[in-house]
């Protein structure tokens, strides 16, 4: 990691893309007090990660890639035996694991042994273990990984509805755009150990996407094409099958152009389609690469 600037919000849920080997879970480990920083400052819900090591340990919840879970175990013990390592008493371990099984919605399966859990199910319990203690920022290092879209739709909702509830701080990495989109009020995006944009994601995608435009029009379009290639908003254009491709900073501001210089060139459009920036567009015009793709395969 290097100069990264990072402050999130009470109650905020914040997203942590990048491509594999950016930083991403090392940021976290030094957040949970993991690994040491070796050089700037950090503080978690006030403490600092390197004196008040303890403090932020009991105010953080980590639910890492791998499983921590012992599948020879009911869901229950799992939480039962998590909550003993922070000291919890009995009374507060019971209503705690009630709690938490409520909202992750294996209440049912609590007294069933892990190794019978669906994958889904399994993560939902990591996360419920993650919240035992009840912890002021919940830290999820790709919490969806591996599983199918069903599945990882559900966690999306549990874990919207836990930060409505409880009002957790919520990070979590992640390689799923969709994901990002879905769940995150902000999002930053880390290459080669730098945060190189942070912001809302329609704040990102009007910043940094690129909307593509189709249309055909009716007649040669050489005298339109010759129009379209002046204006300033207009990033790339070419002609494939009769069809004029283009690349914009924005389809909304572009359309009601282009039709006015059809009109001028006396064309009619038969067909024109626009497709909005996505959060991968603003991903891959950052950092050249895809989420999944290794950051040293190209070196």
């Amino acid at each position: 990691m290097a100069d990264v600037d990072l402050q999130v919000a009470d109650g905020e849920l914040m997203g942590l893309l990048g491509p594999n080997g950016a930083g991403k879970t090392t940021l976290i480990s030094i957040l949970c007090t993991m690994v040491q920083p070796t050089s700037g400052d950090a503080t978690v819900c006030g403490y600092d990660v390197r004196r008040d090591q303890t403090a932020v340990r009991r105010s953080v919840g980590v639910v890492f890639q791998d499983s921590t879970l012992d599948e020879d175990l009911t869901g229950q013990e799992n939480l039962n035996f998590h909550a003993r390592l922070y000291g919890l008493n009995a009374a507060t371990r019971r209503e705690r694991v009630n709690t938490v099984l409520e909202l992750v919605a294996l209440s049912k399966r609590r007294g069933d042994l892990v190794k019978t859990y669906s994958g889904g199910m399994r993560r939902r319990l990591e996360i419920a273990k993650g919240l035992m203690h009840n912890p002021k920022v919940l830290f999820l290092d790709e919490p969806t990984l591996g599983l199918d879209p069903q599945a990882r739709r559900r966690i999306w909702d549990h874990i919207s509805k836990l930060r409505d509830a409880c009002g957790t701080t919520v990070v979590l990495t992640t390689h799923y755009m969709e994901e990002a989109e879905f769940l995150c009020s902000r999002v930053a995006i880390i290459d080669r150990g730098r945060i190189v944009a942070i912001d809302d994601v329609e704040v990102l995608k009007a910043n940094f996407g690129q909307d593509r435009v189709e249309l055909r029009v009716l007649g040669k379009p050489d005298p339109l094409l010759h129009e379209i290639n002046q204006l300033n908003d207009v990033l790339h254009c070419s002609v494939q099958n009769g069809r004029l491709h283009l690349t914009v900073r924005s389809g909304d501001s572009f359309v009601p152009k282009v039709m006015e210089l059809a009109r001028s060139c006396k064309l009619e459009i038969s067909s024109l389609s626009v497709r909005k920036s996505s959060l991968e567009d603003v991903f891959m015009n950052l950092t050249g690469r895809e989420t999944g793709e290794d950051l040293f395969s190209s070196e």
